[in-house]
């Protein structure tokens, strides 16, 4: 009787590829594929680049104009609010309790009303501090004469403890620092009532973009107003927004330029010293 020949020794088994060749054949997949993973990595994370890459020689587009609270990361304002009190209207009388004025108040009031805030940031601090310190301390303690070393010979004085501790430290620090600091900001910018809370404060939010040459840029105001802070013409000073939020500043080329890399800035982070 003849035995039939083992085909499964080796990677020879029958219907079985062999898996070195498998693997050999899968590597340049793999290595593809790790290749495509870590540039799509890098476009992601940087985005921005691309986009100014795409926009070379051209313009920077201003931003569409959208509604506030459909925006990513929009929060309606809770504050603590007063209990809410019903209006009271009197019989036979054109007079009603609450109201501004006999006739209609033209000024923002409700969701989607506009009026223009007057900014008028003019601040200037200056500060200076110097500081000096120092200390010196000096401690020793120890034994002169320890059960009669002084008569003993010298061979043996050695061996009698003497001084147990003798230290020394000085220390000594002077800083000094100043700020001269001084912001100038005036200008104008129309808001948009985005929310009405309880108690009849209003919500503005606001945003303005001037394209001037290569360069954008940009105004945003947002806060809580007291309709009895709006003006008679529909105006607001930003010294009286509570919890004001304005923020001036800009895109395009001059501002790419004054920015450091991106590879400074992680320096920046990481490095210690």
């Amino acid at each position: 009787m003849i035995a039939k020949p083992r085909l499964h020794s080796r990677g020879l088994h029958p219907g079985r590829r062999d898996i070195g060749s498998r693997n050999a054949k899968r590597r340049p997949a793999s290595a593809r594929q790790v290749i495509a993973a870590c540039t799509l990595a890098l476009l992601a994370s940087n985005c921005s680049s691309i986009e100014r890459l795409r926009n070379i020689g051209e313009a920077p587009a201003l931003g569409a104009i959208q509604n506030p609270t459909t925006k990513a990361g929009y929060k309606p304002v809770q504050v603590p609010m007063p209990a809410p009190q019903p209006a009271v209207y009197n019989p036979n009388s054109l007079w009603r309790s609450g109201s501004r004025a006999f006739f209609k108040d033209q000024r923002a009031h409700q969701v989607g009303d506009i009026l223009t805030v007057l900014v008028k940031i003019t601040d200037r601090a200056q500060f200076e501090n110097e500081t000096q310190r120092s200390r010196t301390n000096k401690e020793n303690s120890g034994i002169d004469d320890f059960i009669g070393a002084k008569a003993l010979n010298p061979g043996a004085a050695k061996y009698i403890p003497g001084r147990i501790l003798t230290a020394d430290s000085t220390a000594s620090s002077e800083g000094k620092g100043s700020i001269d600091r001084k912001e100038e900001l005036l200008t104008n910018l129309a808001a948009v009532v985005t929310q009405v809370l309880p108690n009849g404060n209003l919500v503005i939010e606001g945003k303005q973009e001037i394209r001037v040459n290569f360069e954008v840029r940009e105004l945003i105001v947002g806060g809580i107003v007291r309709p009895e802070d709006i003006q008679s013409d529909n105006t607001i000073e930003s010294t009286k927004i509570a919890e004001a939020r304005i923020a001036y500043g800009g895109r395009g080329q001059i501002t790419d330029v004054q920015q450091p890399r991106y590879g400074q800035q992680v320096l920046d982070v990481l490095l210690p010293f």
